[in-house]
């Protein structure tokens, strides 16, 4: 079974969702909203893709910061606290099979990642 982890209302998870269900992929879905994110699945992540694809530096949430906040996220440590807090700024979707991952939405990536 595939979780995709985001938020609903995001459009990227909208192509995600659309994705999955024209190609009959069952999948379970974890909003951050209402289910938030815990600190192994999180670990997992960034042990995964690494943290440069988790925190999503392209998202309002992290480009309102102020520079002096950016700076601090370079810190592995801080970088950490500031996602389990501010889960808008993990990159989304990101999909889980197993033990195996994807961050973002490129379809020619999932069609690879799915027969793998």
């Amino acid at each position: 079974m595939i979780t995709i982890y985001g938020i609903p209302a995001c459009n990227t998870m909208k192509k995600a969702f659309d994705y999955l269900n024209q190609k009959g992929i069952a999948f379970e879905f974890h909003d951050y909203k209402k289910k938030g994110i815990s600190p192994d699945v999180l670990q997992k992540f960034i042990d995964h893709l690494g943290l440069d694809q988790v925190l999503n530096k392209k998202g309002s949430t992290y480009r309102q910061l102020a520079d002096e906040q950016k700076s601090s996220l370079e810190s592995p440590e801080a970088a950490f606290s500031f996602l389990l807090e501010k889960t808008s700024a993990i990159k989304r979707p990101i999909f889980a099979k197993n033990t195996s991952y994807v961050a973002g939405f490129d379809e020619e990536q999932l069609d690879n990642w799915l027969i793998a």
